[in-house]
C-alpha cells in the first residue's frame, strides 16, 4: 500500500502527541512489508509519518519540492530530514529550483499522484497560503485518491 502524508506544521507539544499517536496507530492498520510512506518530509507529520513507517519496516519514498527545499525548513530539522534522506528507497523531485509555494503545491501533486491513500493531518481550515494542507487535501479530492484526515478532538493549530 502505498500512503502519502500531508499535514499542518509548528504543532503545540500537546497536539504533537496527540497527532504521533493518530499517525502510529493509522501506520498499524497496514501490513508492514507492503507498506510504502510517501512523504516530502517537513518538519512535524510528514516526518513524524515516514519515522513510523520505517519503524515497522516499511519503505519511504521522498518527494523533493525544490532544490532549495532543505535550506527553507527550520534548521533544527536539518539532522531529521537529512536521516530520513538517507533511508529512502526512491526520491522524486518537481525540477524546481525555488522553494516556493507553488513549488511545494508541485510536490504534494506528485506526491498525492504517486499514492493509494493520503493521510492528512488537517484541522479541516482553508489554507494558510498557496500550497497549504487543504490545497493538498482539495487536490488529492479532485483526483480521487482515497484521503483519510487525522486530526484529534477539541485540538487546535
Amino acid at each position: 500500500m502505498r500512503v502519502g502524508i500531508t499535514g499542518h506544521r509548528g504543532l503545540n507539544k500537546e497536539v504533537e502527541a496527540q497527532v504521533r499517536a493518530l499517525l502510529d496507530k493509522a501506520v498499524s492498520r497496514y501490513e508492514a512489508a507492503e507498506l510504502v510512506a510517501i512523504s516530502c518530509i517537513a518538519d512535524g507529520p510528514d516526518t513524524w509519518f515516514a519515522e513510523a513507517v520505517l519503524k515497522r519496516g516499511g519503505r519511504l519514498e521522498v518527494v523533493i519540492p525544490a532544490t532549495e527545499y532543505r535550506a527553507g525548513l527550520p534548521e533544527r530539522h536539518h539532522e531529521a530530514y537529512d536521516r530520513l534522506m538517507s533511508r529512502a528507497a526512491e526520491v522524486h523531485e518537481t525540477g524546481m529550483n525555488e522553494s516556493t509555494s507553488e513549488a511545494h503545491q508541485a510536490g504534494s501533486e506528485i506526491l498525492v499522484g504517486l499514492a493509494e491513500e493520503l493521510l492528512a493531518v488537517w484541522d479541516g481550515m482553508p489554507a494558510r497560503g498557496f500550497g497549504g494542507t487543504a490545497d493538498v487535501v482539495a487536490y488529492a479530492e479532485r483526483t480521487g485518491v482515497a484521503l483519510r484526515v487525522l486530526w484529534p478532538e477539541s485540538a487546535s493549530r
